[in-house]
């Protein structure tokens, strides 16, 4: 999964948004060091999480045999958003990610918003879903049916230790970094090259097509496995040439990340037939158990627990300092700045940070997890491309020199805007709830904070 947006504001980028050019704000003191490959790399990272080792089982039981449509579907629907980001990328040049792009357009509340719905919808919630993962490979691993007061048990103990690691100061170096995308890398290739071998052609075999609702909510689904470059772009600020340095390597990514999703599809498939809907908890382990006997289950299950747990533990370090972030530029209350007098760490947001994700990892599963921590992400995605549309037309109106723009005129960002439509189209009046209570209480915060400890009228709030 993806993963995690940077949350920088404005202020952190020492920028002004300047609405009459084309490439919209500089960072200063950034070096421009990320060429494609490297730029291509880090999305490939950010996206290659640990959704696709379980996930799918998720879209096998709804669309069985023919999940192979949803995959080209959803690779196709976020090709088209990620060439939004592409060119918004090519104009709004300082860091910040979808955050500086909507902010770009539609001005410091509605970039707040979407940053505040990255946070909480994009990482907050996906963490939960991450941890639950993590407790479900160990439990796995270790072959222990566990019953639900265990399994809660260790989930609240999991977040608890991660909390007072990053408190005391844990970092994770480069290094670490690779070794654990290594594990997440390795195991998938090794598995494709199984199917080859191990698969039996009747679980192939089509009988009809899903109906568009079956295919939507798969398609929505697997939004989790594909986003992650929202996260990447956050280092805008630190690409060599981004006009044509961001498109390329974005395409590049998604060329890479789409033919590894699809080659697992088909190994799990092809390796488990209709036993692939009713491994709901680790179908990539079960299918190495398949091909390889019972030392393949126990490698997969280990790089399962490997890598989400490396996720999670790079997401307790990171993902916190957002709500820090919004705290030090008066967008939420103070308190969530406050320093710990020892060990010199957002100590409140790491706590809060770990609440929430504990409190949201023991009310669901996986699945229900990842589609709403998606829905959110959605919103904002909605908002780039739009945004796109918008910062073209201030350019056109300005006369000013173009940066990159995707061919086909308006096509591509309207095509993207009807996409994300579509994906909300099939989710439930409860997870559409969930988002409009996250935009809801953004607003509010920032409204709140601003009037309450800054003296602003609610008026002159922007």
């Amino acid at each position: 999964m993806a993963t995690a947006a940077t949350g920088i504001s404005a202020r952190q980028s020492q920028t002004t948004v300047e609405s009459d050019t084309s490439i919209v704000g500089v960072d200063e003191g950034l070096i421009r060091a990320l060429g494609v490959r490297a730029f291509a790399a880090n999305i490939v990272n950010l996206i290659v999480g640990s959704g696709i080792f379980v996930l799918p089982a998720a879209v096998a039981g709804i669309l069985g045999n023919q999940a192979i449509l949803a995959y080209l579907l959803c690779a196709i629907g976020m090709g088209l958003v990620t060439l939004c980001f592409a060119e918004l990328g090519s104009r709004v040049t300082r860091s910040g990610g979808t955050y500086a792009y909507i902010e770009a357009a539609f001005g410091p509340r509605v970039g707040f918003i979407a940053g505040f719905l990255i946070w909480f919808g994009g990482d907050v919630i996906s963490g939960a879903a991450v941890g639950v993962l993590v407790v479900d490979s160990l439990m796995a691993l270790l072959g222990i049916q566990a019953s639900a007061l265990l399994r809660g048990a260790v989930l609240i103990a999991l977040f608890a230790a991660l909390a007072l690691a990053n408190i005391r100061g844990v970092k994770t170096g480069a290094k670490l970094v690779e070794v654990l995308t290594a594990a997440k890398l390795i195991p998938l290739v090794l598995l494709i090259f199984a199917g080859f071998y191990h698969s039996d052609p009747q679980n192939f075999a089509w009988s009809g097509f899903p109906s568009i609702q079956d295919l939507g909510r798969s398609t929505l689904i697997l939004v989790f496995v594909f986003s992650g470059t929202e996260g990447a772009i956050n280092s805008n600020g630190e690409v060599k040439t981004p006009a044509t340095t961001i498109p390329r390597a974005i395409m590049l990514a998604m060329l890479i990340v789409t033919s590894l999703y699809i080659g697992v599809q088909l190994s799990a498939q092809g390796i488990l037939g209709p036993e692939l809907a009713h491994e709901d908890r680790a179908p990539l382990a079960a299918a190495a158990g398949k091909a390889f006997g019972s030392g393949g289950r126990q490698f997969i299950a280990t790089a399962v627990l490997i890598s989400t747990l490396g996720f999670l533990t790079g997401s307790m370090l990171a993902i916190p300092r957002i709500l820090f972030a919004f705290a030090r530029d008066g967008s939420v209350p103070r308190v969530f700045a406050s320093i710990h007098p020892r060990f010199r760490t957002p100590h409140i947001a790491i706590v809060t940070h770990a609440a929430l994700g504990a409190a949201l990892a023991l009310t669901g599963t996986f699945s229900a997890l990842a589609v709403l921590s998606v829905l959110p992400t959605l919103v904002v995605y909605f908002g780039c491309c739009v945004a796109t549309l918008k910062l073209r037309r201030r350019d056109n109106a300005a006369h000013t020199p173009e940066s990159f723009r995707i061919p086909g005129g308006a096509t591509v960002p309207v095509a993207a805007i009807l996409f994300v439509l579509w994906l909300f189209s099939t989710a439930t009046l409860m997870e559409l709830v969930v988002v409009l209570g996250i935009a809801a209480l953004a607003y509010t915060l920032r409204t709140v904070t601003r009037w309450y400890e800054h003296g602003e009228s609610i008026h002159a709030i922007r």
